[in-house]
């Protein structure tokens, strides 16, 4: 194996408190704090590992977005990534599209495995990794809690109702990750001036011939609906009595 490329997702801090607009058309970002996808940066934690553990891989990362996704992109390189690549475009990007983009830049770095997020913190679609590998005709294996990979071959542990399923797919693959995969790495000063001489190359979706199609739309935004007041009770008995006024008995 000879190169990993990882995608990653810029994406509203999990720390930040969600805004929603005032006329519901979308969530506020201006002023926000906005940092990689968590679930991308567990993949790209897993990349990383497989090249420290002796292989001589090059592992690339790639993101879609407006220009100030270099800062992400950034810190993947600072995370030890080799070089980083922008797909640059201030429309909103669909799964699909997503999904079509990541192929055209595949082709043109022919890696030996996909790594993705199993879905994005700000959508929650869960679909970009299993449509790139339908397109891109090579096999998946998503939610993975462990991964390993030899002679061509990798073998992803995931987590199924029922315990822990393990298959074997043939690279070139798609794998998505899962929370329990690993734990990424915290990025330190010295990494963060490293990254600065990186190649970060800037591209678009016109130069990949790809068209950013809409499929979807959005109708209204709104803020989860706030939690009804707690109610103290004395003793059992007294608790489901409430919860057969309620109804939930």
């Amino acid at each position: 194996m000879q190169k990993i490329m990882v995608c990653i997702k810029r994406v509203v801090d999990y720390n930040v408190r969600i805004r929603v607009k005032p006329d519901g058309s979308g969530v506020m970002l201006d002023g926000v704090k906005m940092s990689v996808n968590p679930f991308d940066e567990i993949a790209l934690e897993e990349a990383l590992r497989i090249k420290e553990r002796g292989a001589n891989i090059e592992v690339v990362a790639v993101s879609i977005g407006v220009a100030e996704t270099q800062q992400q992109l950034r810190t993947a390189l600072a995370m030890g990534a080799d070089r980083a690549i922008l797909v640059q475009t201030d429309l909103a990007v669909e799964p699909l599209t997503a999904a079509q983009t990541f192929l055209a830049v595949a082709k043109k770095e022919n890696p030996d495995v996909i790594f993705l997020g199993k879905q994005a913190i700000d959508d929650d679609a869960n679909q970009t990794g299993q449509m790139l590998a339908a397109i891109w005709e090579r096999p998946q294996a998503t939610y993975a809690s462990k991964v390993e990979i030899a002679a061509g071959k990798a073998s992803v542990t995931r987590e199924v109702d029922a315990g822990l399923e393990t298959i074997e797919v043939d690279l070139p693959a798609v794998v998505t990750v899962d929370l329990r995969l690993n734990e990424p790495r915290y990025v330190k000063l010295p990494d963060i001036m490293k990254a600065k001489k990186k190649p970060l190359d800037v591209t678009s979706l016109d130069a990949l011939g790809v068209s950013a199609g809409v499929l979807l739309k959005t109708i209204k935004t709104e803020p989860p609906a706030q939690r009804q007041k707690g109610v103290m009770v004395k003793d059992v008995a007294e608790l489901v009595d409430v919860l057969k006024k309620k109804g939930l008995l």
